[in-house]
């Protein structure tokens, strides 16, 4: 049985995830964030989910669609927003942006734009954890599109050799931009290509935090144990195109409308209710609460000064 504290902030973080991605998109549609913005609807389950299991001082490596993996690690919402707006008081100093929030005091190694970019980073990562001989644990999140890339099969082989704490978290979505899983892979279940490395593998839901949770306990638990790296698949399903311009027109209606229904923040909330932990009105409170901190971060964010062209062009030239 679980209890109301960790029920609670398992839907917080759910809830807070939705939020954020939401708020987001309606500021990039005012023109306020620049570039890409690839929201995380849909698969907030992952991310919660397994940044429960983890300690304060274990790592995590994000992808180019990571705002949930840096809310659900402890980040800053105000913080967050800045950099995604790119102003100064973000986490880069507004200039990483939407797809390189990184953030040390979390272990938040950092969010990568390019498809398995973090995958080396994140071995680096149990490299030296295991150097220095300690119990950390280093979670890679990354796509199953970047399953497909050779890095994935170099950094996998590596950590399995060497036995590096590390669990390889593949957020299964479904799309590669908008090429199906079905057309990139001939295995429908990717975990099983850990086999040929001798890593323990297994899957999972991703839309069921509780389910992720428990898998993702054991397997960090297994590389504290010294006997990593592990390797987990959370099927899941965007709500929506690749990033905010992509209407995601190639996705079946059908099986968009079925994940819809197994949404994970719903799915969260109906956990706490079901067994008892919230009434409807204190749940109700909670989300009001997020609202508020969410309205600040935007308001902040907007009154933080944009970076110094000067001392932009000042730090590219010392680079």
């Amino acid at each position: 049985m679980y209890s109301r504290q960790f029920l609670e902030q398992l839907y917080r973080t759910l809830y807070t995830i939705r939020v954020f991605e939401t708020q987001c998109i309606r500021l990039y549609r005012q023109g306020l964030i620049i570039g890409y913005f690839h929201p995380y609807l849909g698969e907030e389950a992952v991310a919660a989910g397994v940044c429960a299991s983890l300690r304060e001082d274990d790592y995590i490596v994000s992808t180019h669609r990571g705002h949930g993996h840096c809310i659900a690690r402890g980040g800053e919402l105000k913080r967050m927003m800045a950099e995604v707006l790119g102003r100064e008081a973000g986490y880069c100093r507004g200039r990483g942006g939407s797809m390189h929030i990184a953030d040390m005091t979390k272990g938040n190694i950092g969010a990568n734009g390019i498809v398995g970019g973090g995958i080396p980073i994140g071995v680096g990562a149990g490299v030296g954890i295991s150097v220095r001989g300690s119990d950390q644990v280093v979670v890679i999140f990354f796509s199953d599109g970047a399953c497909n890339n050779g890095v994935f099969a170099e950094s996998l082989n590596l950590a399995a050799i060497w036995d590096l704490p590390v669990v390889f978290l593949l957020e299964n979505n479904q799309y590669a931009v908008s090429s199906p899983i079905e057309q990139m892979s001939r295995i429908p279940d990717l975990y099983r290509r850990a086999e040929g490395y001798g890593v323990q593998a297994c899957g999972v839901d991703g839309n069921d935090v509780l389910a992720v949770y428990e898998k993702a306990k054991e397997a960090v638990q297994t590389c504290r144990q010294g006997k990593g790296p592990v390797l987990i698949e959370a099927k899941t399903y965007r709500h929506g195109g690749h990033h905010v311009n992509d209407p995601g027109l190639y996705m079946p209606k059908e099986q968009l409308e079925y994940y819809k229904a197994r949404d994970p923040v719903r799915i969260g909330r109906e956990y706490l209710l079901e067994q008892r932990k919230c009434t409807e009105q204190e749940v109700l409170a909670i989300e009001q609460e997020i609202n508020s901190q969410m309205e600040e971060a935007i308001e902040f964010a907007k009154n933080s000064p944009e970076p110094s062209v000067e001392k932009f062009l000042e730090e590219v030239g010392q680079n």
